[in-house]
């Protein structure tokens, strides 16, 4: 897998790991269209930091399946893509196997692949420690929806970002149509209730909130003030 993620030349993985577990990471939890994405973007520009997109490798994940011919309950050839994924951050695109497919990985169709891939333990294992290799000084802000009980344990600051479905579903429906896919709410609504079913109750690293998480519910907060209230708990738990 070739990612463009600022690694030093010619570190290997484990001393990367031995070397950053001293540095602070910020996880962001929460169901699809809580707007951690957005949130985790904002709250790493503030500080300066590095951000993991972890649902991008699993829609990327998702995306290769497809493009090679796998299906999704396949789960050792979904294992083998994800080890395998030839992708590339830089300057906000995402590449993949010399593909631009930085919107491509956000039609709702991928985003229902890959909640679907995320339940296959093997994939999970696959990529646990490329999503570790992230965490680089001076810090790094992870979204997903298993960074503060799984990949990042020790993180600093952990927040559970959750929001009404109804209000999921609406942000999700304008993103959507901001970015020229089709959207129906009614569809999306009953789309987002069935992927908080799956990704709650599968059996690799459900969605649950870490119990030292603070719950932070966005359904009636702006943008700016859900990243003011997770910059806040950094000046106060973790700066």
């Amino acid at each position: 897998m070739h990612i463009d993620d600022g690694l030093p030349a010619g570190s290997s993985l484990g001393v990367i790991m031995t070397n950053s577990m001293n540095v602070p990471v910020i996880t962001i939890d929460g169901p699809t269209a809580s707007g951690k994405g957005t949130v985790a973007q904002r709250v790493a520009q503030a500080l300066g930091w590095a951000m993991l997109d972890s649902g991008a490798l699993y829609r990327l994940t998702a995306l290769a399946c497809g493009d090679a011919g796998i299906a999704i309950t396949d789960e050792a050839g979904a294992a083998r893509v994800a080890v395998g994924l030839d992708v590339r951050f830089s300057g906000g695109a995402i590449v993949l196997s010399g593909r631009d497919v930085t919107d491509a990985i956000r039609a709702e169709s991928v985003g229902v692949q890959a909640s679907q891939v995320a339940a296959l333990g093997a994939v999970r294992q696959a990529l646990l420690e490329r999503q570790r290799a992230f965490r680089q000084p001076p810090g790094l802000v992870a979204d997903g929806r298993d960074m503060g009980t799984v990949v990042f344990p020790d993180a600093a600051v952990k927040v559970f970002l959750v929001a009404d479905v109804h209000a999921r579903a609406q942000r999700r429906c304008k993103q959507l149509i901001d970015k020229g896919f089709p959207a129906n709410l009614a569809d999306l609504t009953r789309d987002l209730q069935e992927r908080d079913a799956r990704d709650s109750s599968r059996a690799h690293a459900p969605l649950v909130a870490a119990p030292d998480a603070v719950t932070i519910d966005s359904s009636n907060l702006s943008i700016e003030q859900t990243v003011n209230a997770v910059l806040g708990l950094w000046s106060k738990q973790g700066a």
